[in-house]
Parts: structure tokens; sequence; C-alpha cells
């Protein structure tokens, strides 16, 4: 099949592009219902969304909750109700809009590049207290592609406060359907760059399970402490629920059936002063799982992390985060093995992510980033297949990525954001083993948020 290579679009079709773009203004995560709940900006907890400053953090750990400002963020009194009813004071509720275009260097096989999507999709969330001690962050959203509504990161927790060793203790009990969405760092998948990502462009097959492999298709119990605002920890355990298909789970053609519960920990170390928050932690999970079916020979998948973030105010009110994560993985197949579908029972993955983001006041961010993925080569598991297989069964892929973000308002957002492969699926050049090259998947990508 020959491959059509097309060019960048010229200068005025961009142009034009980006003039819709900003016709159509949006933002990240810095969800309104949280500013109407404690009448303050999105910067009193954002450095710029989805990313948390110190006071974000203690909002979260504190369960959402709080509604006053205070010198450790914000909080709110017991409220004494009749009967023990406590309702909402407002109702939590805030919609994100997200519309998008995006050309990657080579057309995919018989499809059309350069595509504009209006909308890419759009979210509801429920988010802010329930009552004293309890809050939520509840994301529904509706995906144009898939032409449904589908619950997205959903994170409810239980919070409150006590006294270890003379020493704050703040303790909370969590229920979420994603591994690390209740984390408090921007380095955890759930929240680490890339803030805004496309739909259209190719991404590389091989990830570590902890990186999104289970969200959304959880259901998982946990429960955290923060002790004297420095020690983190977190466990949860996780089951398998199939968001979409039928009950009782029936397991048929899904990579993961969770047999028991999948534990999820977390462990981690702040340190703060005056211009600087410094945080280093590790965190991980281990999943028995049987594939395409609840009961036979079973995968089994142990992630361990480790990450460290460090931000640092400067002049005026720019910051400058630096992050980093790496996960080792190490997998038994015996089910994948056992069904052909692996030449190996045993494998392991490593993967490497980086980014530096400058911070001009909370208007404008610009982020640089390196991602690097390998591991144990398996012409099985990663079998050819044009555009997204692996001609020679290397799960290795490495690029970069760069980000310029603008906020005109503080709940809109328009981006620009390019992404390089020097390697995907295994090789630079024909990596499928049907001529297509690493550098054809380097995407443009514009997108604009709004929240309100």
């Amino acid at each position: 099949m020959k491959h059509v290579v097309r060019s960048w679009p010229s200068s005025l079709p961009t142009l034009f592009v980006l003039c819709l773009v900003m016709l159509d203004p949006g933002k990240a995560l810095a969800v309104p219902s949280y500013a109407r709940q404690t009448g303050l900006s999105c910067s009193a907890c954002h450095y710029t969304p989805p990313e948390l400053n110190a006071a974000g953090r203690r909002f979260k750990l504190t369960g959402y909750v709080d509604k006053e400002p205070s010198d450790k963020g914000i909080h709110v009194e017991p409220v004494k109700a009749h009967g023990g009813l406590d309702l909402f004071s407002h109702l939590p509720l805030s919609v994100m809009f997200e519309t998008s275009y995006s050309s990657t260097k080579t057309a995919q096989p018989d499809t059309q590049n350069g595509n504009f999507e209006f909308p890419q999709d759009f979210s509801l969330f429920l988010s802010g207290a329930w009552t004293s001690h309890v809050g939520s962050f509840f994301q529904v959203t509706y995906d144009v592609q898939d032409d449904h509504f589908s619950i997205d990161n959903t994170d409810v927790r239980y919070a409150n406060k006590g006294k270890l060793g003379g020493k704050e203790l703040v303790y909370g009990v969590t229920l979420n359907n994603n591994p690390t969405v209740e984390d408090l760092w921007n380095t955890t998948p759930a929240w680490a760059f890339p803030w805004v990502v496309s739909d259209f462009a190719p991404t590389p097959t091989a990830a570590p399970i902890i990186q999104g492999g289970l969200a959304g298709d959880v259901a998982g119990l946990g429960a955290y402490a923060m002790w004297n605002d420095h020690l983190y920890a977190a466990v949860a355990g996780y089951r398998t629920q199939h968001v979409g298909g039928s009950q009782p789970n029936p397991g048929t053609d899904s990579a993961y059936n969770i047999q028991g519960l999948a534990p999820y920990w977390r462990v981690a170390w702040q340190q703060a002063s005056a211009k600087t928050q410094f945080e280093i932690g590790t965190y991980g999970i281990h999943v028995a799982s049987t594939p395409n079916a609840v009961t036979g020979p079973r995968d089994t998948y142990t992630d361990w992390a480790f990450d460290v973030q460090y931000d640092r105010s400067l002049h005026r009110r720019d910051v400058l985060s630096v992050r980093a994560t790496y996960v080792d993985e190490s997998s038994t197949l015996n089910g994948t093995f056992g069904a052909g579908g692996a030449q190996q029972a045993s494998h392991n993955l490593h993967a490497f992510t980086a980014n530096a983001e400058y911070h001009f006041g909370n208007r404008c961010s610009i982020t640089a980033a390196w991602f690097d993925t390998w591991g144990t080569i398996d012409p099985l598991l990663y079998a050819p297949g044009a555009v997204s297989g692996s001609a020679n069964g290397d799960p290795g892929s490495a690029g970069y990525a760069g980000n310029v973000s603008f906020w005109p308002v503080q709940n809109w957002q328009l981006a620009f954001q390019y992404t390089g492969y020097t390697h995907f699926n295994g090789a630079s050049t024909n990596y499928d083993g049907s001529g297509r090259n690493a550098s054809g998947n380097n995407t443009v990508y514009l997108v604009a948020r709004f929240l309100f």
C-alpha cells in the first residue's frame, strides 16, 4: 500500500483554525464549583490547571470541603443540622467544553488528516462539599467519537483531622475509579503531563498497567493520611467493574479481570519553604488478572514507581516546576502465553517521563517534556500491524513534547502542543512493517477549553 505523506498545513489554513480556536475559549480542571464554594479564584489552588499548588493539595487532602481562607488552606466548621441533615449550600455542578484541531506529519492510511473537532468532548462535574467531612470530584464525559457518556475520573472522600505525636494528622477514606486519581502531586499518571491529549493521533502500544491501564474500569476503596504536613501515605484495593458491560461481569473481551483485590500503595515526603515545594515518593500496584474471562490462567503485574516534583517561586508570581517519574513493571503472563498471545511468560517494562514547566504568573505556561519506554521483546505480544503494530516485537518508544498554554481568563485555556517521536513501537523507520516511520506520528495539536 502506498502511504501518502502530507505536508504540514500552510500558514493560511493554520491561521484560520487558530482563529476558530480563539473564538471558543476553554480551560482544564480548576473546577468552577470549587471556586463558587470557597469564594476564591482558580489560581488560589492552582499554578495553572490542573497543577495543584500547596493550598490546592491541602484542599484535596481535606476532602474538597473547605469554605474559608486559613493559614493552611481553607476550612469549614461542622454544621449543626437537624436530624443529621447537611445539604449543599449550592449545587456543586460544573461543565467543561473542549474543541480541537489535530494533524500528524504523515496521514494514517486511507484517513483524513488535519481534523477539526467541534466539540472533541465535554464533561459534567459534581464537585464540592457534600457534608462537613465528605466531598467529591465526580466527572462524566461525553466522547463524540464513541457518541455516549461515560464515567471519567471520580474521587469521593471523607476527611478529618487529629493529632499524632503532638503533630497534626489529616486522615481520610477515598472511593475512586482510577489508581493514582486520589494523589496530591502532578507526577502520578492520573494528573501528570500532558494536560491535554488528542484523540486523533496514534500512541505507543506498550505502557505499564499503572499508567492508565485500569483507569475508569475499576472501583476501589482506600485510606490515606498526612502527618505533620510532611509524610503522606495511602493504600487502596481495586476490583474490576467494566463500565458499560453486563453485571455480573463475564470478563469477555477484557484484557484485565482482577482476581481478588489489586492492592495499590503510595508513600511520599514533602518539604516546603517560603519559595519552594519539594516532594519525593514511591507508588505501585499488584494486579492478578485473567484475560478475556473471569477464570483460568492468570497474568500478574507488579509495578513500582518513583517520583519527584520541585516547584520554585521566582520573581513576581512566576513558578518553575520540574517533575520526573520512573516505573518498573514485572509481569508473568501465564494466561496470555497459554492462549498464544505471547512468546514467553516473563516480561519487564520500564517507563521514564520528565518535564519542566515555567509559569508566567497564572496567564501563560511553557512546558518541555521527554518520555521513554523500553522492555522485553516479544513478537506475539507486540505484533505487526499497520500504524499501531510493531514489526520487530519491541515495545520501545521515545520522544519529546512541547506545550504552550494561555489563559485569557482563569476559566479559558488555549493550548498549542507538539509531540515528536524518535522511536515508535520498536523502531525509527518502518516500525510497523507497513512502511510507517516513527516521525510520521509527530502531531500538532491545538485545543481550546472552557469551564463554567
